[in-house]
């Protein structure tokens, strides 16, 4: 491994003479086992310098390799990467498109995993508690909810009625929270299992979903899906979601009024009621699933989850025209080549199954949504 960042670095040398004298000047002399604040230091100076005498590709490319080989050259077995390696390749990802062809001694995937273990630790502690916030309520008091929820079969607005004769001071709000949750009847499930079976051929469903970005920051998704084929019929990508943006996505999803006959959404304060009014002057029935109820709305969880398993945990937007164009990418797969079970592993725009057209006939795999998925045909030989 040292051997080959070592050639790298020299074949570096050999193409663009000019840049390497001038990275001589910042090399670390002295230092067996420089920091990682040093390592990194380093390289970006090398590429400041070299950008004013060469191409900045090259620039860049150098100082990854650079950067690499000072990592390497430490007196260990296994080298350990630092906080300041890491934080180095996150900051070269963004601007160098390139950068997956210079990294040698990680994979591009554990980049991708240092960004997302980046964001956890930033929104932690952008989320931290920087003032005491309203008393934790009382175990008595939480017993009590619950005791007189399970005996009575109360609901909230009751029970706070009953706290607030025994002089308990809380909200109905509280009460709530605490409430013990109840399991859908059996009935109940039957039904909307049923719903969705009878009128999927009328049924559409819509959801947000937020991504983070390269910079920390979060984006929001709107999708919308059609039951009966597993198609998305719209979606857009936006940093502040309101009730204005939503409806003319919904304008932009269903021109000239030609809704479905339901539109299932859940209860985010998102859609107001100005977006009930909107749906139905399309001639639709806005169909609210119930509060912590997500299987309700299960096809387009299902599919939330099928792009973050398959895009998202795999790519790091740098922003909303990035995350668009991957989402685009992605959607044109899901309609002409990924198979779906619901739909008896057909796609939803029907695909034709290929015979063979010779013995000598080989199958072929042609890239798709950047090389991470494939689509397989049959090619006759040359």
């Amino acid at each position: 491994m040292l051997l080959s960042l070592q050639a790298a670095v020299a074949r570096q040398y050999t193409e663009h003479s000019g840049i390497n004298q001038e990275l001589g000047l910042v090399r670390t002399v002295g230092l067996a086992e420089p920091s990682a604040v040093t390592r990194a230091l380093s390289a970006l100076l090398a590429a400041v310098v070299a950008g004013f005498r060469g191409p900045a590709y090259l620039a860049i490319e150098n100082a990854a390799l650079r950067q690499q080989l000072a990592v390497f050259k430490q007196k260990r077995r296994r080298p350990p990467l630092s906080s300041g390696d890491r934080v180095f390749w996150i900051l070269l990802r963004r601007v160098w498109p390139s950068w997956r062809n210079a990294l040698v001694f990680v994979q591009p995937d554990t980049v991708v995993r240092w960004h997302r273990r980046g964001f956890r630790l930033f929104w932690a502690w952008k989320s931290r508690r920087r003032s005491p916030g309203r008393p934790r309520v009382d175990l008595e008091v939480r017993q009590l909810i619950r005791r007189m929820a399970n005996d009575n079969g109360w609901g909230a607005p009751r029970i706070h009625g009953e706290l607030h004769k025994l002089g308990f001071d809380v909200s109905e709000r509280t009460v709530s929270r605490y409430m013990p949750r109840r399991t859908g009847k059996p009935d109940q499930v039957d039904r909307w299992k049923a719903f969705l079976r009878n009128h999927r051929e009328s049924i559409a469903a819509m959801e947000f979903f937020s991504v983070p970005t390269i910079t920390f920051n979060v984006l929001y998704v709107l999708v919308v899906i059609d039951h009966a084929r597993r198609r998305i019929i719209h979606f857009n990508v936006t940093r502040t979601p309101g009730s204005t943006w939503i409806a003319q996505q919904l304008r932009d999803a269903f021109p000239f009024d030609q809704g479905p006959s339901y539109l299932i959404y859940d209860h985010d304060a998102k859609f107001s009621a100005a977006i009930d009014r909107l749906v139905e002057s399309f001639g639709a029935k806005p169909t609210r699933t119930p509060v912590r109820s997500l299987w309700q709305n299960g096809l387009c969880g299902r599919w939330i989850g099928a792009v973050r398993r398959e895009l998202l945990d795999r790519v790091v937007p740098f922003g909303e025209r990035h995350l668009r164009g991957l989402l685009r990418s992605y959607i044109e797969y899901l309609h002409e080549d990924r198979t779906h079970l619901g739909l008896g592993k057909d796609c939803p725009l029907p695909r034709p199954i290929e015979s063979r057209p010779g013995d000598d006939a080989k199958v072929v795999a042609l890239p798709r949504v950047g090389g991470l998925h494939h689509r397989y045909r049959w090619r006759k030989a040359a």
